[in-house]
């Protein structure tokens, strides 16, 4: 029974990602998510039922569209794998309780945003509205309002934070060091993670965005690379991992 909750899990992220896919390259570019139906890129050719099955149309049509045999983007079942495993790793550590309400809903605004920066380097407001309405209306029901009001607190010490460094990167590298999207989204972690684990995304962005930065640096002249995709990652991870605060003080103790 745990592994068919594991695998309908995954097949639910993969279905979801497949969407999440949609939102994040149209919302930038101010299209509806529901017209035109999905469909090629290159020749518009509107894609069947059989060619939206999320990881499985992408194999069989060899990564192709049928219709013009234009390839498609590996990206697309990279990020629609990637939600389903982030959707099963969910139900195995939190189960099919309340707790993994907020942390889908979270998971799920991060797979937009990563989608959205990394092809636009934009962050876009109204998914981080939205979003944000939806965490807390859960916080709210889950826990209720006392819970709610240190979450709120909490994000609006981490939006605080990460306008400080924003404006200090800004003076010491006499250029704009983040975009403010980066800024907001910090406000959401703080939210969902609280303050302190909030910038340890942070710090787990950064480590991971160096090695990446460094390989891509001779191919972007501008040395502009999207941060937001590293802030999420970071975020994933502890949430996932349930770091906090705490459990580093203990670490740094021994």
């Amino acid at each position: 029974m745990e592994i068919f909750n594991i695998i309908f899990m995954f097949i639910i992220g993969t279905i979801f990602g497949s969407f999440y896919n949609v939102v994040g390259y149209r919302i930038p570019k101010g299209e509806s998510i529901i017209n035109p139906p999905s469909h090629c890129p290159n020749c518009n050719h509107r894609l069947a039922p059989l060619e939206l099955i999320p990881i499985i149309s992408y194999i069989i049509s060899k990564g192709k569209c049928k219709n013009c045999k234009q390839k498609i983007s590996p990206f697309y079942i990279m990020f629609e794998s990637l939600t389903g495993i982030l959707f099963s790793l969910s139900y195995i550590i939190f189960g099919f309780t309340t707790d993994i309400i907020i942390p889908l809903t979270f998971i799920s605004m991060l797979i937009i945003i990563i989608v959205s920066d990394y092809n636009y380097m934009i962050i876009n407001d109204s998914i981080l509205i939205i979003f944000s309405i939806i965490l807390i209306i859960e916080i709210l029901l889950i826990y209720g309002p006392y819970i709610l009001l240190k979450h709120i607190i909490s994000a609006i010490l981490a939006f605080i934070t990460m306008f400080l460094l924003k404006k200090t990167g800004d003076f010491l590298f006499k250029k704009e060091s983040m975009g403010g999207g980066d800024i907001k989204l910090l406000g959401v972690f703080g939210l969902v993670i609280g303050y302190p684990m909030s910038l340890m995304t942070i710090f787990l962005g950064a480590i991971i965005a160096l090695p990446i930065s460094l390989i891509t640096i001779k191919d972007n002249q501008d040395h502009i690379i999207p941060f937001g995709p590293f802030l999420a990652l970071g975020a994933i991870i502890v949430l996932l991992s349930k770091i906090n605060l705490s459990l580093i003080i203990t670490f740094l103790q021994k």
